[in-house]
């Protein structure tokens, strides 16, 4: 499909509303999953750099308890 010039491309044939919007609105949800993704890593890491931590001064407990 060809366009005479670049308002006739925004209006769509008179549909430029709604496929601007559905562009709109996926490009939006797509933004929220990847921040969202990122925030979860984030999160995820410190938790297993905590765990990792706990698991250490456990283990040198036990090893003081036993000397």
């Amino acid at each position: 499909m060809q366009f005479e010039s670049f308002s006739d491309f925004i209006a769509m044939g008179g549909y430029g509303f709604f496929v601007w919007l559905s562009y709109g609105s996926c490009a939006a949800i797509l933004a929220g999953i990847l921040i969202s993704s990122l925030n979860d890593g984030k999160k995820l890491k410190k938790e297993v750099k905590a765990q990792m931590l706990r698991e250490e001064r456990i283990k040198k407990a036990k090893e003081e308890a036993q000397a």
